[in-house]
């Protein structure tokens, strides 16, 4: 198993700017690690996923351009800087992992483990 832990949520405004830290116990090398985000009354949507083994990253087409995926050599810590927000990105974000051997996958069924989640705010 694989256990999850993620800092870095707050509050911005909008077009600033946060970090959110998911920080992984265990190899994850053969595994995807993936953010989500569930907004007040709606489902949990995927954000961004990366294979810790290939490298390989996906995006949400809602983020594409404001929101990036990095990690550290360890491939323990992945981050997800976020730019240009909106009030629209205001959600709890989760970390996710799963084990994967291709492309990141943004689907919620496929991952089976979850952080505690982090809550974002933007305002406007």
């Amino acid at each position: 198993p694989v256990e999850l832990v993620e800092t870095g949520g707050g509050s911005a405004q909008t077009g600033g700017s946060l970090r959110l830290t998911c920080t992984a116990s265990g190899d994850t090398y053969r595994y995807c690690l993936g953010w989500f985000r569930q907004a007040a009354g709606k489902a949990r949507e995927g954000v961004a996923g990366w294979n810790a083994g290939s490298g390989g990253i996906k995006y949400a087409d809602s983020v594409k351009g404001r929101f990036t995926i990095s990690h550290d050599k360890t491939r323990d810590t992945m981050y997800l800087q976020m730019n240009n927000l909106r009030p629209s990105d205001t959600a709890m974000y989760y970390c996710a992992a799963t084990r994967c051997y291709n492309s990141p996958t943004l689907r919620e069924d496929q991952y089976n483990f979850w952080g505690q989640g982090t809550q974002v705010t933007v305002s406007s």
